[in-house]
């Protein structure tokens, strides 16, 4: 019993909202069905209790939406049944809204839907409230694993196995009459993060009215006219509840009949640009320290900021090419193939076309469809409306309440001023400026000032683990210094080969040379190439650490592709095209990836080995001359290693070869440092033998996944899908860490190492060294630093400040409670 209302009492009924309550927000993702323990009986005393033809309506409206919902989502009868229905009956009546339809047209639209919902399931639709409340429970407990819901989690890493709760409260409605309403509000705008109250709200109307963008709302800066005290009273509430969660927050409201009632709130979802300026501008304010701040933004946000933007030259020059205007829902841009449907959007990126989805709302249906898209762009719909949400939330570029484009989705055309435009025309979007473009518009990649270098410099004065990148061209590496690299923790040597026809004519005639005279000469039209490139990156690195990997892949991996090109090699070697084709019979093998490959190269070839140790030895004397104030010390890694005479013997190699180039330019002030990749099980388990030899060990995290596992990572994801959707695993092991198992291997291996060789360096240098919970992981096990891709290094750099805070905190609670424990009297004996 609440306020005298009985559920289930026909003479003073009490309906209630079944609501997901899971403890990490997934909005949009879980089920929510209103107005329920309506029937019959509760319509006619309802009415009885209160004839005025208004709020007549009011009972007739909230029946039939709850039909049209509980068919929806606990039945499972689509919500395109009852829509097609309100369209008919808006055409009969000569209206255009909802609210536009009378308490006769409502009842019968009731009786409708209970007569399509009888025609869909063979069965009367449920009048008994105790039903409707257990079938409801059921379906919100059931959306936890509904399609969108689980795609949500892998997209933000929550665990399937957390589960949700299940809410029931009682209704207030919106829709009672012109004196009610509904609406959501953000405390800051979540787009740009100005500091001023944002959002929007429906006059008569309830909650999915607003979120679904079946009609446009107004402003919330309107309410202050429509309901001035209530908007005073909402206004008050912001700020404390700012206050007290010391967070942007994001609210739902509604008020009926004049009373204000707050329905929820939550951290507001928002995007990487507003993320940054309410976290500084609330330290400003002093509502959080800078701790509290570096732990408000998401770290792969930033990536959001690091994307390309509309090229301003040509953006200028197509400035005649604007088709329509929306509202500028998530910033950014992009451009693409129009498509018309969620699972289009999926099936033309899976074949390597870019696409943007255009429609006339989204729902919580599309999102994997959306997440695939460069921009989205929605007809109906305002900026808190599903699209405008979800886009935010995952950085895409989106235009909401484009109301000038008239969308046919059956025939797959949108039109727009008389132009009509199919699937697969290109169109360009702007989520900045709400515009939308014929044709395709050139792009720039982002630019780094302001709130974001203040917000990284309080994240790399917190954080102790240093963050390197993975470059392979003087390019990457120049672009991960202005990231923020702080060195270079793996250069591919064999990417570099691909660079330059000449390039790939060197490695060819190496991988085919059938004796040592034609293997001494590929080397030598290599090393040139080598020194070259280590040079390139060693100046762009400025003098900062670089580790450079021996040849890795196997040799096959670089054969001539077509008849044309062997020619050539066997022209260069003097051999005929049959010993080319021998040669390639000889490197093929059955398991290319676990074969001959890596240090095991050097053992079969020392030449190798010895060509590539002289090529970074001089780059690195001719940039240390060059430089004298840099010291450069170049980091020579041995990859693939599981025995320790293995590591022993290449290692061998490369000091007399080093030693030899130093002697030979008289620089004996040269130094070098040897280690290995950590990427066989093995080798995890033999560290402490390793440390011998190696000075640093970085851990390979690619190649200990798959052979930890048993799989390969090229092949994975043709299975690895049945895995999440059957629970098995929770995520990716190449995008998480295994922390159970091959974090296990890290860990032991990290500690091994340290107990033989106290001062070893030890880094990441796999796709995990740019993954935000890997990152603490890494954190926990003491390792030296992360290396990742240029533009993941802001992420590293903020993952590392962020578990250096979660370290700090779980150690202050520990130690706290160790003393409220100390300090506790002994119980006295009886």
């Amino acid at each position: 019993m609440i306020n005298d209302k009985y559920f289930g009492d026909p003479d003073k009924p009490l309906l209630v909202s079944v609501r997901s309550g899971a403890r990490a927000s997934m909005p949009g993702m879980m089920d929510t069905i209103l107005n329920l323990g309506m029937n019959e009986e509760v319509v006619e005393a309802m009415i009885e209790a209160n004839p005025d033809p208004k709020f007549e309506r009011f009972v007739y409206d909230s029946y039939r939406r709850f039909i049209q919902m509980f068919s929806d989502v606990v039945m499972g009868v689509g919500k395109k049944h009852f829509e097609e229905l309100i369209d008919d009956m808006k055409k009969k009546k000569g209206v255009e809204f909802d609210v536009d339809l009378t308490a006769d047209d409502l009842k019968e639209l009731a009786e409708q839907f209970k007569a399509e919902y009888k025609k869909e399931l063979d069965e009367e639709f449920p009048s008994d409230p105790i039903i409707q409340l257990k079938e409801a429970i059921k379906a919100v407990f059931r959306s936890w694993d509904n399609p969108r819901a689980n795609v949500y989690r892998r997209d933000n890493d929550i665990p399937y196995s957390w589960g949700t709760a299940v809410s029931v409260m009682p209704m207030v409605f919106g829709n009672l009459n012109n004196n009610s309403g509904t609406g959501v509000a953000f405390t800051r705008d979540p787009a740009t993060g100005e500091k001023k109250l944002m959002g929007e709200f429906l006059v008569n109307a309830q909650g999915e009215d607003v979120v679904a963008g079946i009609r446009t709302p107004q402003p919330i800066s309107q309410l202050k006219k429509t309901m001035p005290d209530a908007y005073k009273q909402f206004v008050e509430i912001c700020d404390r509840l700012e206050h007290h969660y010391h967070d942007m927050q994001d609210m739902e409201f509604t008020i009926e009949h004049g009373k204000l009632f707050m329905l929820q709130t939550r951290n507001g979802k928002r995007t990487a640009a507003a993320a940054l300026k309410v976290a500084v501008d609330m330290v400003k304010e002093g509502l959080v320290t800078t701790d509290q701040a570096l732990m408000m933004v998401e770290p792969k946000q930033l990536d959001d900021l690091l994307h390309p933007m509309f090229d301003a030259a040509d953006l200028k020059a197509k400035a005649g090419d604007v088709i329509a205007k929306g509202l500028a829902a998530s910033p950014g841009a992009g451009s693409g193939a129009v498509v018309f449907t969620a699972e289009d959007a999926k099936a033309w990126s899976d074949a390597g076309k870019k696409v943007v989805l255009v429609r006339l709302e989204t729902s919580p249906e599309d999102i994997e469809g959306m997440h695939v898209s460069q921009a989205i762009v929605t007809v109906r719909g305002g900026m808190t409306s599903h699209a405008a949400v979800v886009a935010r939330g995952m950085g895409a570029c989106c235009v909401s309440g484009c109301g000038d484009i008239s969308v046919n989705e059956a025939a797959k055309t949108f039109t727009v001023n008389g132009e009509t435009f199919k699937e697969g025309d290109v169109i360009s979007v702007d989520g900045t400026t709400g515009l939308v473009y014929r044709g395709e518009i050139k792009t720039v990649p982002a630019t780094i000032s302001g709130n974001f270098k203040k917000f990284m410099d309080w994240a790399d004065a917190r954080r102790t683990l240093k963050i390197r990148t993975n470059a392979d061209t003087p390019t990457d590496a120049k672009r991960a210094v202005e990231f923020g690299a702080e060195g270079v923790g793996l250069v591919r040597t064999e990417h570099m080969f691909f660079n330059t026809p000449e390039r790939i004519k060197a490695i060819r005639m190496l991988c085919v040379a059938r004796n040592d005279e034609q293997r001494a000469k590929a080397l030598a039209e290599l090393e040139p190439y080598q020194q070259e490139d280590f040079e390139g990156i060693f100046e762009a690195m400025g003098g900062r650490s670089v580790t450079i990997r021996l040849l890795d892949p196997p040799l096959h991996e670089f054969l001539p592709k077509t008849e044309a090109d062997a020619k050539d090699v066997a022209a260069d070697l003097g051999i005929t095209i049959e010993d080319v084709a021998a040669a390639a019979a000889d490197l093929h093998e059955f398991n290319p990836m676990m074969g001959h490959r890596g240090c095991r190269l050097d053992v079969t070839y020392p030449a190798i080995g010895e060509m590539q140790t002289r090529a970074i030895i001089n780059a690195a004397i001719a940039v240390n001359k060059k430089h004298p104030r840099w010291k450069l010390v170049p980091e020579i890694m041995i990859p693939l290693v599981g025995e320790p005479k293995e590591l022993e013997f290449v290692a061998d190699i490369v000091r007399k070869t080093a030693d030899a180039v130093i002697a030979e330019k008289k620089a004996s002030k040269q130094e070098y440092a040897i280690g290995t990749m950590i990427e066989i099980p093995r080798a995890a388990l033999l560290a402490g033998d390793l440390a011998k030899t190696a000075e640093f060990f970085s851990f390979g995290t690619n190649d200990l996944t798959q052979m930890t596992f048993g799989f390969s990572r090229d092949d994975a994801g043709k299975f690895l899908g049945d895995y999440y959707d059957k629970h098995v695993y929770e995520s990716d092991p190449f995008a998480h860490v295994d922390q159970e198992g091959v974090g296990q291997l890290i860990k032991m291996a990290a500690a091994s190492g340290r107990a033989t060789r106290p001062d070893i360096h030890l880094g990441v240098c796999g796709e995990h060294g740019g993954d935000p919970a890997s990152i603490e992981f890494f954190q926990r096990v003491g390792l030296t630093y992360v290396s990742c891709s240029p533009y993941r290094v802001p992420i590293a750099r903020l993952a590392a400040a962020q578990a250096a805070i979660k370290v700090d905190r779980e150690a202050a609670a520990a130690k706290a409670a160790a003393k409220k424990t100390a300090k506790k009297p002994a119980k006295k004996a009886k």
